[in-house]
């Protein structure tokens, strides 16, 4: 696992495991709905970075008969469990105990309480966030954050920012039921804030499961990889021409590479060789992240103008 991965998974362990504890304390006391769904939020957040690391440690294993390009998509495996747990879990029983408690309102006790416990969760959560965005940051460099969500490769980093983003908007929309239900009177503040926190769940395992489906099917490398593998191949004097280059995320620093060349007619078996062995040895070292290359000999036939030619 990359120390940024890991630190920012056990930085929003910590922080939820500890939060979820004193939510469920405050929800018992006082009885409010929107302090028992941030429970629940932290709860599940707690489950999905053990998800997240067992996800790691899986992907860790080496390459075997059954699995020869190793396990690496274990990584892109659970991060599509925790989006399905944030959905089912998280987002459903909020929505679940705010309709419920919309219908039969419970007087809340005791909402200082809440305060108290929300105002400590932000101090946890915020750092947690901190610490995923600072990984975060680190690892997208030059590009902006939406452009690196869509094309980051390792979800643990954008799943935990995610997360600790939703949570820190959970306990804002809780914060402003329970003051609107202290203030008023209204329990159905309460319970609408549930609602609203259980859509925000909703909405950002959504968006979680969007952002894992292309690599768990398989997503190509970046656009500057292949390019610049191209050019790499046409460098080549025994190649003549590159025909396609094929990559796929096999897991978030594993690249698979299936080159397409035709090589000079002049080229003997020997040069092809020694050609294929030095591209193999200078593609891995300028992209450490590509492990395996495929060199298939090939000619390149033009496209037939219709289904008759």
């Amino acid at each position: 696992m990359k120390h940024s991965s890991k630190k920012a998974i056990y930085a929003a362990l910590a922080g939820n495991a500890l939060i979820a504890l004193t939510k469920f304390i405050a929800a018992t006391v006082t009885g409010s709905s929107a302090m028992l769904s941030e429970g629940i939020h932290s709860c599940v957040d707690t489950g999905n970075q053990f998800l997240l690391l067992y996800g790691w440690k899986r992907a860790e294993k080496p390459p075997d008969a059954a699995f020869p390009f190793g396990y690496g998509k274990e990584v892109y495996f659970w991060s599509f469990v925790v989006a399905i747990s944030i959905f089912s879990v998280g987002a459903g029983v909020s929505l679940y105990e705010g309709i419920q408690r919309l219908r039969a309102q419970v007087e809340l006790s005791s909402p200082q309480l809440n305060f108290i416990v929300l105002a400590v969760a932000l101090v946890f959560e915020s750092g947690s966030w901190y610490i995923a965005w600072r990984e975060f940051a680190k690892g997208k460099g030059d590009l902006g954050s939406w452009q690196a969500i869509r094309r980051g490769k390792d979800p643990s980093l954008f799943v935990v920012l995610f997360e600790d983003s939703a949570a820190l908007l959970g306990l804002v929309v809780a914060f402003i039921g329970v003051l609107l239900t202290s203030l008023t009177g209204n329990t159905a503040y309460d319970a609408m804030a549930s609602i609203l926190i259980g859509v925000i769940l909703a909405s950002t395992a959504i968006l979680l499961a969007y952002e894992t489906k292309g690599l768990l099917i398989g997503e190509s490398a970046n656009r500057e990889v292949i390019q610049g593998i191209r050019e790499m191949s046409e460098l080549r004097p025994e190649i003549l021409r590159t025909n396609e280059v094929l990559t796929m995320h096999i897991g978030p620093h594993f690249i698979l590479v299936n080159l397409s060349v035709e090589f000079q007619d002049s080229a003997t078996a020997v040069d092809i060789e020694i050609a294929v062995a030095q591209l193999d040895r200078e593609i891995k070292q300028t992209w450490p992240d590509v492990k395996r290359v495929f060199v298939e000999a090939e000619s390149w036939v033009k496209p037939a103008r219709s289904a008759g030619v």
